[in-house]
């Protein structure tokens, strides 16, 4: 029974090096989104950070401030989309396709 135990404790090590692993390789991969005609560009790593926010020259001489709120909030939302399907991609790799309940909503 312990060394099945031992067994049991070694894989979920072997599991936690592998999300760390992932997480190092998620940091260093990108997702861009856009909106507006690509009015408004964000740029975000796989860890959800966003990295550039890029505002046309034309949106911004528009001077309409709600058009602008909603082209950012819809560029970071799709940022957000992105990412999650790159997460979900990546750890699909890791868990060899198997869904495991509550890692990603």
């Amino acid at each position: 029974m312990f060394k099945g135990m031992g067994d049991m404790f070694k894989q979920a090590a072997e599991m936690k090096s592998k999300m760390a692993e992932m997480q190092e390789e998620l940091a260093k991969k990108q997702v861009e989104a856009s909106t507006g005609g690509g009015m408004v560009k964000i740029t975000a790593n796989g860890l959800n950070e966003i990295l550039h926010i890029h505002i046309d020259d034309e949106l911004i001489n528009m001077q309409d401030r709600a058009i602008l709120e909603d082209l950012v909030a819809g560029a970071v939302n799709e940022a957000h989309r992105k990412v999650k399907d790159l997460a979900q991609a990546e750890m699909s790799k890791l868990t060899g396709g198997i869904k495991i309940p509550g890692l990603f909503p």
